[in-house]
């Protein structure tokens, strides 16, 4: 599924990349949620949207959004109206912090005075602007213009952490390189759909708590946490005793049928663990157990009573 990148970093083998984003991308099709921000281009609109998003949920946002925009409609609005007020009004709806405010407010006077009221197009003119970091750049870009690189943020990492297996350091720094990763997958002139897609992914299924069959994920024929069933991310705790666990066990399964493909259980036992033994402990009782849970997941199928097969589910 994947291979190795500069520094460790885990990049889609090209065969799966074209799938990897159709999947996703006609996920996002039947299931995103609805937000105005996202009925629009306006790149005035965009960045409001993306700044009262930060550190505050989408849903307490579509209000304030609609009142700002409604207030300020465009960017030369914003930029004769009083600071005071537009600090005001970032406390009265409980935005967080108001710097954000008025670094909002002279963004929008240093697009009408030295940008004649255009909005630049690229990422790193959008950078210019007072408050507007590579994040943000690249959201209005994309959102905007389709024309951005991949936006990553806490839910694009987790997702992923998951689907590519990720490995934290003990220093907290990660060897997976998430905007590499990102951008690998991310289609020239696709990036707002792909950007959206994504991160409505991390928000809505892969959350701390995922919902891969419940929401129907898009990518768990890929995903590593799928298949093994260990969600740690950067911001979920790591899950305690991995090694010699069931997940582990359950994980080496399903790597085993993929590179092998459909394999008796004496041919499989030993392929998952080295002290497997037909009559043993750890034998084909203890591997009839595994099989079952994965089975339960949908991953794979067993055929026959007396000398039963295991293959993965097509």
């Amino acid at each position: 599924m994947t291979e190795s990148g500069g520094g460790g970093a885990a990049v889609p083998v090209e065969g799966d990349t074209e799938r990897m984003r159709e999947a996703l991308r006609s996920w996002y099709r039947e299931n995103h949620r609805s937000f105005p921000w996202r009925e629009t281009t306006d790149p005035y609109e965009i960045l409001v949207s993306e700044v009262m998003s930060q550190q505050t949920q989408l849903g307490r946002v579509v209000d304030a959004w609609t009142a700002f925009t409604d207030r300020w409609p465009t960017v030369e609005d914003l930029a004769d109206a009083d600071r005071a007020e537009v600090v005001t009004f970032w406390t009265d709806h409980r935005l967080g912090y108001n710097n954000r405010a008025r670094y909002l407010h002279e963004a929008a006077g240093q697009v009408v005075e030295e940008f004649d009221g255009t909005f630049p197009r690229d990422p790193d003119d959008l950078e210019a602007l007072m408050g507007v970091g590579p994040y943000t750049a690249n959201a209005v870009a994309s959102f905007a213009f389709n024309n951005g690189r991949a936006v990553v943020d806490t839910n694009v990492k987790r997702v992923l952490y998951r689907v590519f297996d990720g490995e934290e350091a003990d220093d907290g720094s990660t060897e997976l390189s998430y905007e590499a990763v990102a951008n690998a997958l991310l289609a020239a002139d696709d990036s707002r759909v792909w950007n959206n897609a994504i991160m409505e992914l991390g928000g809505t299924v892969c959350e701390k708590r995922p919902r891969c069959d419940e929401a129907d994920c898009p990518w768990r024929e890929w995903c590593h946490a799928y298949a093994t069933g260990d969600f740690t991310a950067p911001d979920v705790p790591t899950q305690p005793s991995f090694e010699g666990s069931r997940r582990q066990f359950r994980g080496r399964v399903v790597r085993a049928l993929g590179e092998y493909g459909p394999l008796a259980l004496d041919d499989l036992g030993p392929k998952v663990r080295v002290d497997y033994a037909p009559d043993g402990t750890h034998g084909r009782s203890w591997l009839r157990g595994i099989l079952s849970d994965l089975a339960e997941d949908g991953l794979v199928t067993v055929e026959g009573e007396d000398d039963p097969v295991a293959r993965l589910r097509e």
